[in-house]
């Protein structure tokens, strides 16, 4: 019992703002995957994975670098390649500099369907974000991510 007398726990206000930041989380990943689905047969991962492409130098990343990127496990991402390779918006290249290594490359076609998807995803984000929040909460929240985003790099990286 003198573990339990150890434990830092959550306050009442500190236990609703995790369990709302949990829930404003899974809904809104929820709803973007199903409406890029639904409206351009993409998963979320799979646009995210066809935008860190188009923002990459010559449209093309290793396939290691993608996955930290898009923050998807490597058999996850390895899946989801494939399955846009499959729909001819990415193509995989061996890796000269390494061999074990591929490069993961948006095609015209990925380019495309990304410049399609691309209006309709970003007003989802706009409405169920940043629509909701005036000037100073979208700077407060944009400060409390980064602040967040960096800890849990630098935890990850030890």
């Amino acid at each position: 019992m003198a573990a339990m007398n150890a434990v830092n726990w959550l306050s009442e206000e500190e236990q609703r703002i995790w369990r709302s930041f949990l829930a404003v989380n899974s809904l809104l990943q929820e709803r973007l995957d199903r409406d890029l689905q639904r409206r351009d047969g993409l998963t979320l991962v799979e646009y995210a994975i066809l935008v860190h492409l188009s923002e990459a130098e010559g449209q093309r990343m290793r396939m290691r670098s993608l996955a930290d990127t898009v923050i998807v496990s490597k058999s996850r991402l390895s899946h989801q390649v494939a399955r846009l390779e499959r729909d001819g918006y990415v193509r995989r290249e061996d890796c000269v500099e390494d061999r074990r290594g591929f490069w993961a490359v948006l095609t015209d076609k990925g380019a495309e369907v990304l410049r399609a998807a691309a209006p309709g995803h970003v007003a989802q984000v706009r409405e169920y974000v940043f629509d909701r929040l005036t000037d100073t909460q979208v700077a407060e929240f944009g400060a409390i991510m980064a602040v967040l985003e960096r800890g849990l790099r630098e935890s990850s990286a030890k």
